[in-house]
């Protein structure tokens, strides 16, 4: 038993010293290739056998023979180890290449392609992730482009409807200057209403950007959409007066609502003026709202005729307007991306779908607590 214990100690303590010599080895070069860390730990085991066999010959505990034998099969199985970790180093170092090589597409724009090689099972999951961040990068860049897209239709839109009334006003004021006007009265009247349009459109930007940034202020209260509506269509009138428009508001249930009246009332007011403007004279513009299962619904109908299939997920995008309606009063093309806006920041969802003879916008809000 004593015996047993001592060779056990020696040969712990050879393959020790081994161990530790190893240790530093691959501290030394942790920052080269895999291969040589694979070859230095095959060494590392058998070199450890081998310090830890003569540890016990040096103490007397095996014959010249014997010491022999057991050198000769260290030898075999070192050739064998070290062998073995330089091919599979190398194996391992050139899956890591192949997808390292994959993953340069990135910086190029293009999308992540998985080596066709089979790999270990941490860098098939290392491939697994990089595509799933390839597919999120590809979304980002396809956000990105229809972003920078709107943000110049946006541009050029508003850049087309300052400059409109702001060449009305600048003759309109110089004919007044020159004496020139015939009807200075009139002229003044005008250049009030070109000065309106140019606040409410300088007012519809700041809301806009105040929604893209995140600021929006609300102050929640708990409301009647049936009030909302009332006071929506009351605003609304004189628009539908003036294009022969029919306002019907007779499907309005007594919903109470936590919202930002004033925000809302915005929202109501943009989606009546635009079903207004777009819908024939002697056409009908239909509000109604109710409780469902996902909440307060609130629908505009207009009898715009349609809105072409490829157009409808542009529709509240921010600048975007129909083809016959880029001419003014249409506006910049910004109230239904506002409309959007409040509504998502009131936890809602507005959405547009057309109907035989017009199209109808559809605003989801949250059921107040009962």
């Amino acid at each position: 038993m004593r015996d047993t214990l001592l060779i056990a100690l020696y040969a712990f303590a050879g393959a020790a010293v081994t161990g530790l010599a190893g240790a530093g080895a691959l501290r030394l070069i942790r920052r080269r290739s895999l291969t040589a860390s694979l070859t230095v730990i095959a060494a590392v085991g058998v070199v450890a056998m081998l310090a830890g066999t003569l540890a016990v010959a040096w103490a007397m505990f095996l014959s010249p023979h014997d010491l022999t034998v057991v050198t000769t099969v260290v030898a075999m199985a070192a050739v064998v180890s070290l062998v073995t970790a330089l091919l599979l180093g190398r194996w391992v170092v050139a899956r890591s290449h192949e997808l390292a090589v994959a993953a340069r597409s990135f910086g190029d724009g293009g999308a992540f392609t998985a080596p066709a090689e089979p790999a270990t099972a941490e860098l098939d999951a290392l491939s697994r992730e990089l595509a799933a961040t390839s597919a999120r990068l590809a979304e980002s860049r396809e956000r990105e482009r229809a972003l920078e897209t709107s943000r110049r239709e946006l541009v050029a839109w508003i850049s087309h409807d300052l400059r409109t009334p702001l060449a009305g006003l600048r003759a309109m004021s110089e004919a007044l200057e020159d004496g020139v006007a015939t009807d200075p009265d009139r002229y003044l009247r005008q250049m009030r209403t070109e000065v309106e349009r140019l606040n409410d459109m300088v007012g519809d930007l700041f809301e806009l950007s105040r929604i893209h940034a995140g600021t929006l202020p609300l102050a929640l209260a708990r409301v009647s959409l049936y009030d909302l509506v009332g006071d929506a269509l009351a605003g609304a009138d004189p628009l539908a007066r003036e294009h022969g428009v029919r306002l019907v508001g007779g499907r309005v249930e007594r919903v109470p609502v936590e919202v930002d009246g004033k925000e809302m009332s915005r929202v109501l007011g943009n989606l009546l003026v635009n079903a207004i403007r777009r819908t024939p004279a002697d056409g009908t513009v239909a509000i109604a709202a109710e409780r469902t299962a996902e909440g307060v619904v609130l629908s505009v109908t207009d009898g715009c005729g349609g809105i072409p299939p490829e157009d409808l997920p542009r529709v509240f995008d921010t600048g975007w307007r129909g083809t016959h309606a880029r001419t003014p009063p249409a506006g910049a093309g910004l109230g239904l991306a506002i409309v959007r806006g409040i509504v998502e920041a009131h936890q809602g969802r507005a959405t547009v779908r057309n109907i035989p003879g017009g199209c109808r916008f559809e605003v989801v809000l949250p059921a107040a607590a009962s």
